[in-house]
């Protein structure tokens, strides 16, 4: 499981000009079941994604496609875990801890 922490680097006006197709994007990567969760900070410095996936390096690939990375509008960081603890309902999604 993936971390996907996004931290906006110009001004919101900049980043809402791409707000639709960067959830175009995340919407394409919850579909193929590599997002599972995502949402925006509050206040507003950027968003986070919960996300599965084979490595890092496909996570990196995913990325790359994302508007707000190709133009340059935010920094992304990855944090691979490992969960060890969760709720049951997880229990399809995660398999056995």
């Amino acid at each position: 499981m993936f971390i996907i922490d996004i931290h906006y680097i110009v001004p919101l006006e900049e980043v809402d000009k791409y707000m639709d197709p960067h959830v175009q994007h995340l919407q394409k990567y919850y579909d193929a079941g590599n997002f599972i969760v995502w949402g925006r900070k509050e206040p507003r410095t950027g968003g986070v994604i919960l996300g599965l996936a084979d490595s890092k390096e496909a996570v990196e690939r995913i990325i790359a496609e994302d508007p707000f990375y190709k133009h340059q509008l935010a920094q992304f960081t990855i944090t691979e875990f490992i969960p060890r603890k969760y709720h049951p309902d997880l229990e399809d999604l995660l398999g056995n801890p």
